[in-house]
């Protein structure tokens, strides 16, 4: 068994990302040196851990057992720092939220910056990218989903509805053919997601309308909203993005609304961690006011 919990963390990187490029990363250490750190890890075990191939870094069966144990420390060692960081009242530490683009953009930097605000020595990371983080990978310590996933040591929450509708800048309305049914939209250029970089299928918001043609498309939904701010078209929004697009207003709002919910998705192992529930509680709070705020507006 390796001797210090620094051997432990670094092995379960490459581990998990089965590369000593990918291990790098998360750890932000040169691979060259995780590999020297790998090998002497070895050397001290007296026994290999990877099989190393241009593929990348496999586990042996020796490999597979230290990870079982090393899982269990990250465990142990994650639960003894969330009770050191909540004696005090004021969170501490990093915290990384993985979140798709919108919401991303246009709620969370407000919510955290109250949440920061009222816990100056801790740091949030917010990392938007379109797409389903791999929490068992730990790429991040909680994120934000469209919706619940099924699989996986996952705990699920939901953290509130949120509101999308068509919408379009006043400039392309005026100078375009008038827009009164949902028919009207063939004789108009459509914004919206690339249909083959749809994650998830509570995106595909155009499959309401009929999967028409989407001549400006994006996999970002802040990209669809400049595109819409920008004349490109009509394009669904959240409506909670609105305030963010001067001269974009929503358009038959009486003939199509969409609903969908934002999700708080946490690793199974992380349910006893202080920190990261009290953490968790504040920005799923946070969240839901901000949301509602906004779409109180509209």
């Amino acid at each position: 068994m390796a001797h210090n919990w620094d051997d432990l963390r670094l092995f379960l990187a490459v581990a998990r990302e089965q590369s000593l490029s990918g291990a790098g990363k998360v750890l932000r250490l040169d691979p060259a040196t995780l590999g020297r750190r790998v090998a002497r890890l070895e050397k001290t075990l007296q026994v290999g851990l990877f099989v190393k191939s241009p593929q990348g870094y496999a586990l042996t069966e020796a490999g597979v057992q230290l990870m079982e144990r090393a899982e269990v420390a990250e465990r142990a060692m994650r639960l003894a720092t969330s009770e050191v960081a909540v004696e005090s009242e004021h969170l501490t530490g990093q915290i990384r939220i993985g979140a798709p683009d919108g919401c991303a953009n246009f709620l969370l930097p407000q919510v955290c910056a109250q949440i920061v605000a009222n816990n100056p020595d801790l740091d949030i990371q917010i990392v938007a990218l379109p797409r389903i983080f791999n929490l068992s990978r730990r790429e991040a310590d909680m994120a934000i989903g469209v919706s619940a996933p099924t699989a996986g040591r996952l705990v699920v929450q939901k953290i509130t509805d949120y509101q999308l509708h068509l919408a379009a800048s006043e400039t392309y309305l005026a100078a375009r053919a008038p827009v009164h049914h949902l028919a009207d939209l063939k004789d108009h250029r459509l914004v919206g997601y690339i249909p083959d970089m749809i994650f998830d299928r509570e995106l595909d918001y155009l499959a309401e309308l009929g999967g028409a043609r989407v001549p400006m498309a994006s996999n970002s939904v802040s990209v669809q909203v400049n595109m819409i701010r920008q004349g490109g078209g009509i394009g669904v929004v959240h409506d909670f993005s609105l305030g963010f697009a001067p001269g974009v207003r929503r358009i038959l709002t009486d003939k199509f609304g969409l609903k969908r919910a934002f999700y708080l998705i946490r690793h199974e192992d992380d349910q006893r961690n202080l920190r990261l529930s009290r953490f968790a509680h504040a920005l799923s709070t946070g969240l839901r006011a901000e949301v509602a705020r906004i779409e109180a507006l509209n």
